[in-house]
């Protein structure tokens, strides 16, 4: 690119920067873009200029290979039920220790070397997050259900510069911990927070009329028309529980819901500051 082509970009990105000023976004992290190192430090530097430019940013991240991996090493095998973690005594120590302790620091650690100001907190902080045990047929043991949000700790540190970097443990009302799905984490917590945007980062290109064909990606998407994809048969597998949440989230007052592929470089920023975007927008 010459000097004007970047001159144009940055241009191009003004009114963008100017309507997304003091705007609250929650991203979702995962996926693919969690496990590639390349990957993640542009996320990270998306994040910052996003933050740097005045949004107001929370980040709620999950880390299930993570777990994966630390309960391979103690010889625990990973179980899922109707794609939920089941979650013993000895797996949710595992589930706490990886997503407050291992994950969150380390993600809070790389904004920090990017010149970002982050903190990481989990549900449990100031009683953030609060649950009950899922209603389900199987037992799925500390797999909880969200009851309630409480955002005062969220908006003290946003209101401090910081961006929240939020793990998906919760605090039941008996002392006890609950792991929750990150997808439901992030839009519970954007509803709570009215939220302009929930973003969820994901390894798909967003939603498709057929998983094999990239060129049907719905870039934007209408409530009204969401059951007639259901109907059709094109929303499933694990775009049922993601479309779920931003269908949800927009219900409790969020504006608008994003579906990105984390594995596209830099894709929060193609999604928010340019007139093409990718992704698929619910609205």
């Amino acid at each position: 690119m010459d000097h004007s082509e970047i001159a144009n970009v940055l241009i191009e990105s003004l009114p963008y920067i100017q309507k997304h000023r003091g705007k609250t976004f929650v991203v979702k992290y995962g996926g693919n873009a969690m496990i590639n190192e390349k990957l993640k430090e542009q996320v990270i530097n998306d994040l910052i200029l996003m933050k740097c430019v005045g949004i107001n940013l929370v980040v709620v991240h999950g880390g299930g290979p993570f777990i994966s991996s630390y309960l391979k090493k103690i010889n625990k095998e990973s179980k899922f039920i109707n794609g939920l973690r089941y979650t013993d005594d000895e797996t949710m120590d595992i589930v706490q220790m990886v997503l407050c302790g291992k994950v969150n620091k380390d993600l809070v650690k790389l904004i920090q070397n990017f010149n970002g100001k982050a903190i990481g907190l989990c549900g449990v902080d100031g009683a953030m997050i609060r649950a009950k045990k899922i209603s389900s047929k199987e037992n799925l043991g500390h797999v909880g259900e969200i009851t309630e949000i409480n955002t005062e700790i969220i908006e003290n540190s946003i209101n401090n510069g910081y961006i929240p970097v939020i793990s998906s443990i919760a605090l039941g009302y008996n002392s006890e911990t609950y792991n929750i799905n990150a997808d439901t984490c992030a839009f519970k917590i954007a509803a709570a927070l009215k939220a302009e945007k929930l973003i969820l980062l994901t390894d798909v290109p967003g939603v498709m009329k057929d998983v094999n064909d990239t060129s049907t990606l719905i870039s934007k998407l209408h409530l009204d028309d969401i059951k007639k994809l259901y109907e059709s048969n094109i929303i499933k597998g694990g775009m049922i529980p993601k479309l779920n949440c931003c269908v949800e989230a927009i219900k409790s007052g969020v504006t608008r819901a994003h579906i990105l592929d984390g594995r596209i470089p830099h894709c929060l920023l193609i999604e928010l500051f340019s007139k093409q975007g990718i992704g698929t927008m619910i609205y």
